[in-house]
């Protein structure tokens, strides 16, 4: 019998995200809850025999295998543990909660429930992270001292929420810098994370009290490598996106890059002094991958799995840029 799972928050991203686990075949959707009727429709229409309920309380109620959380962030940490606590695995969209502190209770309780917990931080899945990752890890580039991280997005976020810090936890960095400060800590096999600095910046002048940061530069070293990171909000870059995780290393270096300001497609390269290897290039379905495995491993088993603990990592650090 597949896992019977219930999706709080359909939204664009949840209703992708439903999508994505539902494909796999792995898993059934049992019930969805959102406050828009539009969106409700709109899910409704992955699986026609789904059950509406009203809110998370009544998805516990349902005796589910799972929950998909993509509600706004302030209620992510909460609704997480409580869905734990309850004996039912949950796969959350970024970030699990607003601190570091956040983080470690939903951890905690999924450890303490032996339930299974995912995180949406899906760049790790791409084709081109992946395939740097293998010659990272395989010794190719050999010893890695440098790392660029860069997400520019030429649009701001659409919902009020997302501007007000107690309800975000921060701006860009937490909305887009945490995709890549994972994405490059997961890929040096998460080193120890020394000396952070950062400078933050709303409307072009430095961030003030009651306000969330719409341009952030951070710098901090991951083992021996020295890492920066670049990202904002509404920059005039001259295109949709710029996004870009660079690694250089005593043997050579590998980039990942958007293609054409896309925030879907990328391509990768292998760099040896002046001469540049295609790793990737072409589509890449990849936005719903971290959706799907976490669907595949639930119908495996809803056990806690140890990696979760490393979803702390790139928590830590965004408490430390922003000051925490």
């Amino acid at each position: 019998m597949k896992p019977r799972v219930g999706f709080l928050g359909v939204g664009w991203i949840g209703r992708h995200r439903m999508e994505a686990m539902l494909a796999t075949g792995a898993v059934e959707a049992a019930a969805i809850a959102d406050p828009s009727p539009t969106c409700i429709k709109e899910a409704s229409g992955y699986a026609p025999a789904v059950q509406v309920v009203d809110d998370l309380d009544a998805m516990l109620a349902l005796d589910l295998d799972g929950i998909v959380i993509a509600t706004p962030s302030a209620m992510h940490a909460e609704q997480s543990i409580r869905a734990l606590d309850a004996g039912v695995a949950v796969f959350c969209q970024k970030p699990l909660g607003r601190t570091a502190a956040e983080v470690n209770a939903v951890i905690a309780a999924a450890e303490r429930a032996d339930q299974l917990l995912g995180v949406d931080l899906s760049y790790r899945h791409t084709a081109g992270t992946q395939a740097i990752a293998e010659l990272i890890r395989g010794g190719t580039l050999g010893r890695i001292f440098a790392v660029d991280l860069t997400f520019h997005n030429a649009y701001g976020p659409d919902k009020p929420w997302f501007y007000d810090p107690a309800q975000a936890g921060g701006g860009c960095v937490i909305d887009l810098g945490v995709h890549l400060v994972d994405l490059a800590l997961w890929a040096l096999d998460f080193p120890a994370v020394s000396d952070v600095s950062a400078a933050l910046f709303a409307n072009g002048a430095p961030l003030g009290a009651d306000a969330v940061e719409d341009y952030a530069s951070a710098r901090f070293r991951a083992g021996e490598a020295d890492v920066r990171l670049a990202c904002s909000w509404r920059l005039n870059a001259g295109q949709d996106a710029v996004i870009a995780a660079d690694f250089y290393g005593t043997g050579g270096g590998a980039s990942l890059r958007n293609v054409d300001g896309s925030f879907y497609d990328f391509s990768a390269q292998h760099f040896a002094g002046t001469s540049a290897t295609a790793l990737t290039s072409g589509p890449d379905a990849w936005g719903g991958r971290a959706a799907a495995a976490w669907a595949e491993q639930l119908a495996r088993s809803t056990a806690f799995d140890s990696a979760a603990r490393w979803f702390a990592a790139s928590a830590e650090v965004l408490d430390r840029i922003y000051g925490r």
